[in-house]
């Protein structure tokens, strides 16, 4: 468990700022490798590999309960042996706090 997954995301009303580039590279750095920025800095994605469709969706539902958890939910793209999770925080138009904190959450579930 890092500092982030110990946190709980806030909600955060419409036009509050987005993270700005450099706080979120500092952020990305406390995140498990495979975990990247998109290039118009708006989401942050990885994609996790499995070895089954039965494994992945263990995984689905894992990340399910999180996003209940947490009230913070990504989207996600399954496929049979995989699962690409993409968070981003639509209230604020890019990245906030809580992406990088529910990742932190899914490292715990991966590790």
């Amino acid at each position: 468990m890092n500092r982030l997954s110990a946190l709980h995301c806030k909600a955060l009303p419409k036009g509050s700022p987005a993270l700005d580039a450099g706080s979120a590279r500092s952020l990305l750095t406390e995140l498990a490798t495979g975990w990247a920025i998109s290039s118009d800095g708006t989401e942050l994605v990885r994609e996790f590999k499995f070895a089954d469709f039965y494994r992945t969706m263990s995984f689905v539902n894992a990340v399910a309960h999180v996003a209940n958890v947490e009230d913070h939910h990504p989207d996600l793209e399954i496929g049979y042996s995989r699962c690409k999770v993409r968070y981003s925080t639509h209230s604020v138009g890019g990245l906030s706090d809580n992406d990088f904190i529910c990742a932190a959450r899914i490292d715990d579930l991966d590790a």
